[in-house]
Order: C-alpha cells, then structure tokens, then sequence
C-alpha cells in the first residue's frame, strides 16, 4: 500500500516552519527522520493533507552545554549521540541507550524529537530520558514552553502536543559523579520491539532514584522516589535492598494483571538496577 495524496513542504528555517504549522491547522504532519511515520503514512493509518519536512532546518541539529545541561537540538539523530558527535553530560548513559535502537540504518535518521513526538511506549528515549530527568522544550508560533519528558509522554503513541506546536529541544541535566545508571530492555531479538524496558537513575549520597518502567500498555510507569521498592530508603546497598515483590505489587497496582509480564518487568528492572550497582 501507498501512502494517500498529501502537500510537501520544506521550509528553510524554524520561523518559516512555525508560520506554515500555524497557517495549516490540524491536518499536518511534521516529518524529522521519516523512520515512524514514513510506515503510517504507507499503511495509511495517518492521512495528511500536509507534510512540513523539518529535516534540513540546522537550528534542530545543534547541540551544546549550557550550564549545568545539555540542549540537544530535537533533529539531532540518534546515530550523532551513539557516535559522540554532541557533548556528553550524562557518562556515557545516552549513547549506551542510542546505541540499542533499532538498526543502524534506523539511528541514522531517526532523531530524539521525533521519537518524543511518537509516544511509542516501547521507544527508548520515552523511557530513558525522564529516568536521566530530562526536558522538552516546544515552539508555536503562540511562544515556547518547558515541560518534564514524563508530562509531555500522556500515553501510548499520546503526547501533550497541541496543534501548530513542535518538539524544538529535549534538554539533559549533567550527570552527578555520585548517580548510578542502569537501562535495560527484553526484545526477542536485537532491533525488535521491546517487551519490556527499565530505566533507573539512583543517587545512594542523595539518596534519590528516578525509576522508568517502558513498554507497557501505557504511558510509562516514572517513579521520582522508588524508596518503597528498597525498603524505604536509598543507601549504597541497593542492590541488596530492591524488593521484587514491591516491584510486582507496583505493577498490579497499575493494571498489569498478568503474573508473567510482570515477572519480565520485574526482572528487565532488576538487572537494569544490578547494572546500576556495577
């Protein structure tokens, strides 16, 4: 099947995208690396009178620090951080991540925006940047506003992006030397779907964590204080401390009814946290 008539624009710069976003109203689609919605639009499951192509706009591929975070252009791809070729502020936890998706062919267009903007549950970076307590930033021609990645994620392939509005930055705070960071998924086979995704940032000197549990039926489960799940506090034996009955009673309690699945989720998190601890 071939995808249904549609318009093509490539604008020049983000203002001139903006203003065609504006003007288009609700019938468009924005296309970065194509590798998402190149395959909706074939099997027609999305039918646009409107494609804008942002894939040559050079403001979405730039990347730098900024203070204390990392301000990675929303067209960057995830071949550029799995080679290095933006900064690196989180240890080397984003191009670990980078490097698992998919194929190769797929990391050399398909970008960090455009998987945000997707909401797969079982994409990597919807999982892996609220664990490293990331931002987005998104443009309109109304302004920009900031949001957590966990509120910009409201559910399965369901972001908060409103009409006319579009992924401009994800922004990643500088790793602490003291974090741990453990990401871990089950896929039948390399480059497959996952079937299950965990993702954990844990601080034993702050005693914080940040637990992502991905690939599930939904938005994924963020925990921003997973003390429960170690025994009520957060010390430099966690690796000891993680109650796998906690875990699954966690997942039942957000409507994870089957006892196997949750045994993979269980499991995905708790070799994600032994990653963390080595």
């Amino acid at each position: 099947m071939k995808a249904a008539p549609f318009a093509y624009e490539r604008p020049a710069d983000l203002k001139a995208a903006i203003a065609l976003m504006a003007e288009a109203g609700e019938s468009t689609k924005i296309m970065a690396g194509g590798q998402s919605l190149g395959p909706m639009l074939n099997l027609r499951l999305v039918q646009p009178e409107l494609i804008i192509d942002i894939s040559g706009l050079a403001e979405l591929k730039q990347a730098e620090r900024r203070g204390d975070e990392l301000v990675i252009g929303a067209c960057v791809t995830h071949g550029d951080i799995e080679d290095g070729r933006i900064p690196d502020v989180t240890r080397g936890a984003m191009q670990r991540v980078a490097s698992a998706i998919a194929y190769r062919a797929v990391r050399n267009r398909g970008t960090i925006g455009g998987s945000l903007s997707h909401a797969d549950p079982a994409a990597d970076w919807v999982s892996a940047l609220p664990a490293l307590g990331a931002k987005v930033t998104l443009r309109s021609a109304h302004g920009v506003r900031d949001l957590a990645v966990e509120d910009f994620i409201a559910g399965a392939l369901e972001s908060v992006l409103q009409a006319g509005e579009i992924v401009e930055a994800v922004r990643v705070p500088v790793m602490r030397a003291s974090a741990r960071w453990g990401y871990v998924k089950a896929c039948r086979k390399p480059g497959e779907f996952a079937h299950a995704i965990a993702a954990v940032m844990i601080d034993p000197e702050l005693g914080t964590t940040r637990v992502v549990i991905g690939a599930v039926e939904a938005a994924p489960i963020f925990l921003v204080d997973a003390a429960e799940l170690f025994g009520g506090r957060i010390t430099h034996n966690f690796r000891q401390q993680f109650d796998a009955h906690a875990a699954d009673a966690l997942l039942a309690q957000a409507g994870m009814t089957s006892p196997a699945d949750r045994h993979i989720h269980v499991t995905v998190l708790r070799r994600a946290i032994d990653e963390a601890a080595a």
